[in-house]
């Protein structure tokens, strides 16, 4: 048995080595948006495509930071109430009146079958933003509860235009408050960068694609040559699903996807579990293609990667195998040294990296309900809306 454990040990060990060594250095959280690029000669039109439901908390400060941007172009916001019962709607309106640039209110129409409600709404501020802007040459996909800095729309279009990138993606600094945040949002992090290493997303040579659905600049004319939104309009993990997309077609296999610094930060309140595992159980079973045994092999990974190796070092006044404990540690101090970059993109204490494990322990119990929801028949729920389970097509 003694011996098994060990073997267990060692090929852990032998994972983590692999992912730092091998796994495209993702776990460095090193991509980020350039502050030195430089101008354009003539700044492209941009328009601003906003889908909010119940959004009352957040709508004003997140207007008022588009309003705010000092991007020299042409630059105009479209936000699409998708039928909120809050009064988004009215306050929106309230700092659309007030703000210097032009900010159009609409209202979602009823949904479609076949469309999630967030792409329904884009896909109808995508039609307003045409008629209006026939010739913009950049759509912003952005949050309701994202607040821009006001020189990230800038630096963004100086990315995009300085490297020709058809997709410009920056992953939001999420709320990290309290014990729950602290646990949970800096791993959320993570782990996405070690699913969809950001480096690989990066090279046209990869055909690794993801992207934040918070913040999104696209070219318009690659987001018509893939079709629009349509041919995503059932897709829950929607951002990935169009960053896909842009990168297999071969002129436009540029994208690019960085952490924020302060450039776009979500207002989202995380400091109660409910906020995270909300968000988890609602997408971690679709991003497996509601296959089961992927399900099996992504929880049995995680026990590999991430509760072996603590599990040998806390049990060891038990089981009294100092080596055992010994490879564990081991184990253990190189997965804090992969988890600490990230980390500290949080202004964490040092010593939190010692809690990855128990993050992790929580996101492999998350992803087992959301299978349980799914075969419950529950679908998936977000502010009121339940989707039946779709195959996630890649």
């Amino acid at each position: 048995m003694e011996q098994i454990v060990e073997l267990i040990l060692a090929i852990s060990l032998a994972s983590w080595l692999y992912l730092i060594l091998f796994h495209w250095s993702f776990w460095r959280a090193d991509q980020r948006l350039n502050a030195d690029l430089p101008a354009p000669d003539k700044w492209p039109e941009v328009v601003a495509v906003i889908p909010a439901r119940d959004e009352a908390d957040n709508i004003a400060p997140v207007l008022s930071s588009h309003a705010s941007s000092t991007y020299e172009g042409k630059y105009s916001i479209v936000l699409v109430d998708d039928h909120s019962s809050d009064g988004t709607s009215a306050i929106a309106e309230t700092v659309a009146d007030k703000s210097g640039r032009l900010i159009t209110i609409a209202h979602a129409p009823q949904l479609e079958p076949g469309w999630t409600g967030k792409l329904s709404a884009l896909q109808d501020g995508l039609r307003i933003a045409e008629k209006q802007a026939p010739n913009v040459r950049y759509i912003l996909f952005t949050d309701a509860d994202i607040v821009h800095a006001p020189d990230t729309l800038s630096r963004l279009v100086m990315k995009a235009e300085h490297d020709r990138i058809a997709l410009v993606s920056l992953m939001a600094r999420l709320d990290s408050r309290g014990l729950w945040g602290t646990l949970l949002i800096p791993a959320f992090v993570f782990f996405f960068q070690k699913l969809y290493p950001f480096r690989a997303v990066n090279d046209p040579g990869s055909s690794v694609a993801a992207a934040a659905g918070g913040c999104m600049l696209v070219r318009k004319d690659r987001l018509v040559q893939v079709g629009g939104l349509s041919p995503i309009r059932d897709k829950l993990i929607d951002d990935c699903a169009l960053a896909n997309r842009i990168k297999t077609v071969p002129t436009s296999r540029d994208i690019w996807l960085g952490v924020s610094c302060g450039e776009v930060i979500s207002l989202r309140d995380n400091r109660a579990l409910s906020s995270t595992w909300s968000m988890v159980t609602r997408t971690a079973f679709t991003q497996l293609g509601y296959s089961w045994w992927k399900l099996f092999g992504t929880v049995a990974g995680m026990c590999l990667l991430y509760l072996a190796a603590p599990l040998a070092v806390v049990t060891l006044p038990w089981h009294q195998d100092q080596a055992m404990a010994f490879l564990g540690m081991i184990t253990w101090l190189v997965m804090s040294i992969a988890y600490w970059p990230t980390l500290s993109l949080y202004d964490k204490h040092p010593l939190s990296v010692c809690a990855l494990p128990v993050s992790a322990g929580f996101y492999a119990l998350m992803t087992i309900m959301g299978a349980l929801q799914h075969l419950r028949g529950q679908g998936n729920v977000w502010k009121g809306r339940s989707y039946k389970a779709r195959t996630l097509r890649r």
